[in-house]
């Protein structure tokens, strides 16, 4: 990598780590994995450097891919938890009962609880403030399928957050 190049990353860096690292700490709940995602996402920054038109989006979107990685790892856990669990009871627990649908629900658990294809979409476009011509760059989809996406995620959310205050 040129000299040039990685003084422009740095510029980069020093712009855009910090909010980085803010809205993956907001979608994770975790500032230390946060702080991983995000300068993993510099790293492959630096390897794909000369192919990278527009260096925010393409960090927001490498984030993003990460962050949903780490979501199907973890439903992927939690299901052979569960498998496992119901295999093994240890006892006869009593669950909690369960706080009122609209006491929990908040509109981040709402789009983190969207189809991998939607989240992503609507975590660059109104999260990260991506116009729609970038966010179909980004994920390579075409403009209408992104349009397609955010009106399907628009009524899933609306649906989902239907009387939450």
């Amino acid at each position: 990598m040129s000299a040039g190049a990685e003084e422009a990353v740095r510029e980069i860096f020093d712009a855009h780590y910090g909010r980085l690292v803010g809205w993956t700490t907001r979608l994770v709940d975790d500032p230390d994995l946060a702080h991983d995602f995000a300068t993993e996402a510099f790293v492959r920054l630096l390897r794909h450097w000369s192919s990278v038109q527009n260096p925010r989006a393409w960090l927001y979107t490498a984030v993003t891919n990460q962050v949903r990685d780490h979501w199907r790892r973890r439903g992927r856990e939690a299901a052979a938890y569960d498998r496992w669990h119901a295999g093994n009871p240890v006892g006869a627990e009593v669950a909690a009962p369960q706080p009122d649908h609209a006491d929990r629900l908040s509109v981040r658990d709402a789009v983190l609880a969207l189809p991998d294809r939607l989240r992503a979409v609507v975590l660059l476009h109104y999260f990260v403030d991506l116009p729609v011509v970038q966010v179909a760059h980004s994920l390579r989809k075409s403009e209408g399928a992104v349009k397609r996406d955010l009106y399907d995620a628009r009524r899933l959310l609306a649906t989902e957050l239907e009387g939450v205050r």
